[in-house]
């Protein structure tokens, strides 16, 4: 008969060598390392280079002036003018576009929960414009729905005696027009989770409000809006990381024109990088944004978390 080995207080103690949870520990490692150096390769090594360029002076167009800056770039944004109103150009772009996002994804779900039948080709519908390509959401705006004399919106407005328009050409108008093509591809993304949200919503509180005399901005206000909460603010967290980093469909309608009018901070990151080969510049206003992405999400999260 074979004995185990006991400890001190006479039970048995397990056998030497690793044990069954630490082996299976080492095998989901095994199985996730090559997606993690993956992931570190494609996404923190870049990170880490862009990082080490913002600190360098380097200007293609004076190569001879090339060398380590420090903080140098990033003092220089202080004094840029161009730097200020392209950021003030980013707060109002994103605030704007997110607002309405929920604003209009909210109106929609609550009116599409009242419509017994027909909902399933709503929600197909409605993930139509966000899987198409933005360069092609961008250059579809340009050329048929905000195009002069013949798009879709200046014969509506033409219609109405309100005149042609150059939506794309009016540095009062460009802003406006860029909000309005971000917020008529991403609103679905707000539809789709609220109204899968408001349908999960158990039915009986409901019921004991009416019943309690509560009228339907009360249930909104008091029961729908806590209800949905998390919901909201995880779209407000995703749409606003995305209208932060916008770029392809703004390029490809205005392309951050006329003169800087739809310059948000991305665009001018790219156009200080690639049209005006000032790298080091470039990489630090990238950085900038990356701190504001990551500060403003942060706070987000904070949010979520706090009730």
């Amino acid at each position: 008969m074979s004995s185990a080995i006991r400890g001190p207080t006479g039970e048995p103690t397990p056998p030497p060598g690793p044990t069954p949870e630490s082996r299976e520990r080492r095998f989901a490692l095994l199985l996730l390392a090559p997606a993690l150096l993956l992931l570190l390769a494609t996404t923190t090594a870049p990170l880490v280079y862009l990082g080490w360029t913002s600190l360098q002076r380097l200007d293609m167009s004076m190569p001879w002036l090339a060398g380590f800056a420090g903080l140098a770039n990033y003092a220089r944004m202080g004094e840029d003018p161009r730097f200020w109103n392209s950021l003030w150009l980013t707060l109002i772009y994103t605030g704007t576009t997110v607002a309405l996002q929920i604003v209009i994804g909210l109106t929609l779900a609550l009116m599409v929960l009242q419509v017994p039948r027909g909902q399933a080709a709503l929600r197909i519908a409605a993930i139509l414009p966000i899987v198409l390509a933005p360069v092609v959401v961008g250059l579809f705006w340009r050329t048929l729905v905000l195009a002069p004399e013949v798009g879709l919106v200046d014969l509506v407005t033409r219609s109405l005696g309100l005149g042609s328009h150059n939506w794309l050409g009016d540095p009062q108008l460009a802003l406006i027009s860029v909000i309005a093509i971000h917020t008529w591809q991403w609103t679905p993304f707000a539809f789709l989770v609220l109204l899968a949200t408001l349908a999960s919503l158990p039915t009986d509180i409901y019921e004991a409000a009416r019943l309690d005399r509560a009228r339907p901005w009360q249930r909104f206000v008091y029961l729908t809006l806590p209800l949905i909460r998390p919901a909201i603010v995880m779209v407000v967290i995703i749409r606003m990381m995305t209208a932060l980093s916008a770029f392809a469909a703004i390029y490809a309608a205005t392309g951050g024109g006329p003169g800087s009018a739809t310059e948000i901070l991305n665009l001018y990151a790219y156009r200080t990088s690639f049209n005006e080969l000032n790298l080091g510049y470039g990489a630090s206003l990238a950085m900038v944004l990356l701190a504001i992405t990551l500060a403003i999400s942060y706070l987000m999260f904070r949010l979520r978390r706090a009730r």
